[in-house]
């Protein structure tokens, strides 16, 4: 089978035997994004032609789904896992030999207001196996980081953390960025910053007054511009760890390796249980969706 995992700004293929064991893989940054014209069928094909002679059944999974991808794939809500979400796959009409699906994503609700997820749900479908009984508690870091409560095999609830996007817009686009040095000069992240930030966010004044402080902490020469970025990283996720201390147990971490190991940091140094998973758990997801159909 053809697993494809189709994000936003990224494209991502794989080639699976029948066990789910990677045969051949390929991945470019044609993110749905990038397909301004909505031919998705003819940038899917580029990709996987020469897979197309071969293979009988292709799953799609990502923001592919979403009502800006190829055709939107209504949610569904949480609690839901792989019978669930097998069931509620839509049938897309692309000229091949064989079958092509498209996986829905998944909604809820978090403190009273709806929350979603695309691509992620395939994710952890596909780390199940690493989570011993099937329950736990799984981050994915990113853009928007997912923090999904799994039980009994199933997503029960999530909740969405805007933290990498608002670090983004606040490095590059507000007066925060003034003050430290662009992107490309950057150093490894300074820990010690980093874990400064963290405990500033446990402390009183809130993330607006926090943000603040990211400035004068500068002005004042507190701390040196090329710190400021590990240090505005740490208070944002400082405040995401403090939105989800309530949750119990270890904390299953999927992700880029950069980011899950900053996470992995910031649990360990708030006094919480980090469990690193394979990076990519995508096409293990979609392979698991595949069986039955």
């Amino acid at each position: 089978m053809i697993a494809v995992d189709w994000g936003t700004s990224s494209f991502r293929a794989y080639r699976l035997a029948a066990d789910g064991a990677i045969l051949d893989a390929c991945a470019s940054p044609r993110g749905i994004l990038t397909v301004t014209d909505g031919d998705f069928a003819a940038v899917l094909r580029a990709a996987v032609e020469p897979w197309l002679g071969t293979e009988r059944l292709m799953l799609l999974g990502g923001m592919i789904g979403s009502r800006q991808g190829w055709r939107e794939a209504p949610y569904v809500p949480c609690p839901a896992g792989e019978a669930e979400i097998r069931q509620a796959m839509i049938r897309l009409d692309f000229d091949w030999p064989g079958q092509t699906w498209l996986a829905p994503g998944l909604s809820t609700r978090a403190h009273g207001v709806p929350d979603v997820m695309r691509g992620e749900e395939v994710q952890i479908l596909g780390a199940l196996g690493d989570l011993g009984q099937g329950d736990g508690l799984v981050c994915l870091p990113g853009t928007h980081s997912k923090w999904a409560r799994v039980s009994g095999g199933r997503i029960a609830g999530f909740e969405t953390h805007m933290t990498g996007e608002a670090f983004a817009v606040l490095r590059q686009h507000s007066i925060l960025g003034r003050l430290m040095p662009v992107p490309e000069a950057e150093a490894d992240p300074d820990d010690r910053a980093f874990a400064e930030g963290l405990a500033r966010a446990k402390t009183a004044g809130g993330l607006l007054h926090h943000l603040f402080g990211v400035r004068s902490l500068g002005l004042m020469d507190d701390l040196p511009a090329a710190a400021l970025p590990a240090y505005l990283s740490g208070l944002l996720i400082g405040h995401e760890l403090q939105a989800t201390a309530a949750i119990p147990g270890p904390v299953y971490l999927i992700g880029n390796e950069n980011l899950t190991r900053r996470y992995a940091r910031a649990l360990e140094l708030t006094g919480r249980v980090a469990q690193p998973l394979a990076p990519d758990r995508a096409a293990a997801g979609l392979h698991l969706l595949a069986q039955g159909l």
